[in-house]
């Protein structure tokens, strides 16, 4: 019987520096896209996945983080106090809806090491990975999507999307095969080799690792056996390249739209766009940017 999945494990002892001077004194998780941080969408995607227990990789100056997933008795009996009853439910919706752990990365010594740090809390059973930076926006999650794929298999399953060429050296990528399969027609991969950032001649295909992961635990006896790379970081994908020695991966091109959130320019393409997807505010922003476009 495949073991089921459920732990979401969120790495975020990131600096941030691609929003200097924003991330100065906040975490980059804590960025609003519209009126929700980053890591927030993450987890009510692992929550709406069926994933029962968030593991968080934090570090120095991430406290906010724990702040936001806790109870907030001040701000409650405020709110309570006021009858702003609307408020006070989603306030108290974000500490009630999943349970939470934290564990910290002392150094930024790259994702596969971060992924590490929560091998005590994750245990001998699969999980998942969610980086927040990568918001994506789908009928179905994409972490589910990624889990169906899994429970069928059972082995590891990376998500994957179709990336330009001129911007393909900023992923890790796959040399991938097309699996049969009538549910997900031209979408599933069995994965025989992956490059970690390669530059556009070298890339063995056009298909880019994002930010889901469902893997198994015998991640962890690859991240430790593998040496660190560029920048002394242990990088995840060097892992994964480690384990297929002895054990398939596979990877799914996944229905949805992804928003590159750890960039300016993504960032700011979620935030209008999810605005625009509000009933409270899509009409009157819209109307707004007619203006600022004419």
């Amino acid at each position: 019987m495949i073991p089921k999945v459920h732990k979401a494990v969120f790495p975020a002892a990131g600096l941030g520096t691609r929003f200097l001077p924003a991330t100065k004194a906040q975490p980059k998780e804590m960025l609003p896209v519209v009126d929700k941080p980053l890591i927030q969408y993450g987890v009510e995607e692992a929550m709406h996945s069926g994933i029962q227990d968030i593991i968080i990789v934090t570090g120095r100056g991430k406290s906010s983080i724990e702040d936001h997933f806790d109870v907030s008795f001040e701000l409650e009996h405020l709110l309570e106090s006021k009858n702003k009853t609307d408020m006070l439910s989603q306030v108290r919706g974000i500490s009630e809806m999943i349970d939470v752990c934290y564990i910290r990365q002392k150094e930024a010594l790259g994702l596969g090491h971060a992924v590490s740090r929560a091998k005590d809390l994750v245990g001998p059973e699969p999980f998942a990975v969610i980086l927040s930076d990568d918001i994506i926006a789908s009928e179905i999650p994409c972490v589910r999507q990624l889990l169906d794929v899994y429970e069928y298999y059972g082995a590891s399953v990376l998500a994957l999307m179709e990336v330009p060429k001129d911007q393909i050296s900023a992923y890790g990528v796959v040399d991938a095969e097309l699996v049969a399969d009538n549910g997900r027609e031209n979408r599933l991969y069995r994965i025989r080799n992956m490059v970690e950032k390669p530059k556009p001649e070298d890339a063995p295909s056009n298909l880019a690792i994002i930010g889901r992961y469902i893997l198994t635990p015998e991640i962890f006896e690859c991240i430790e056996a593998v040496p660190p790379g560029s920048g002394g970081e242990i990088q995840l994908t060097d892992a994964l390249k480690y384990m297929l020695r002895n054990r398939p991966i596979y990877g799914l091109k996944f229905e949805g739209k992804r928003y590159d959130a750890g960039d300016k320019l993504g960032f700011l393409k979620a935030t209008v766009e999810f605005a625009l997807n509000r009933h409270d505010l899509g009409d009157q922003f819209r109307e707004y940017l007619k203006t600022v476009c004419a």
